[in-house]
């Protein structure tokens, strides 16, 4: 788990990041939104095999799990043959996590190759109206 803010992210630039999701087990990333209107965007694939992944949002870190809300189904994704590309519009602010779930293998750890990017929405003020 490793929590990361808005600011974090769009210092990463264009690098690669890299998780080890060990047989049975699951990784997250919760990133923290204070402003929005943003978009949170994400390409990923998976080495080897497939990879389950999800999206929830939390009001705050004191949100219980049960009360948290599902963006995107938990989904099996063949991200080991074609990359993962999504979105998610930052609605509230809050705690938004991106799940990867190995849960449903028994033998076989995964590496997920992901990058993340956030985007602020273009306002347009008419200012370079004539």
């Amino acid at each position: 788990k490793l929590p990361l803010t808005v600011e974090e992210i769009m210092s990463f630039g264009e690098s690669n990041r890299e998780l080890f999701i060990k047989s049975s087990t699951y990784s997250i990333i919760p990133i923290t939104a204070t402003e929005v209107g943003l978009t949170i965007s994400w390409i990923f694939s998976s080495d080897p095999k497939s990879i389950s992944f999800s999206v929830v949002y939390q009001e705050s870190e004191d949100t219980p799990l049960d009360q948290c809300k599902v963006l995107i189904p938990m989904t099996r994704c063949n991200s080991h043959k074609e990359t993962v590309r999504g979105q998610v519009k930052v609605r509230n602010s809050g705690i938004y996590t991106l799940i990867f779930d190995n849960t449903f293998s028994r033998f076989i750890s995964k590496r997920v190759f992901y990058h993340l990017a956030v985007e602020r929405p273009v306002i347009y003020d008419g200012s370079d109206f004539p």
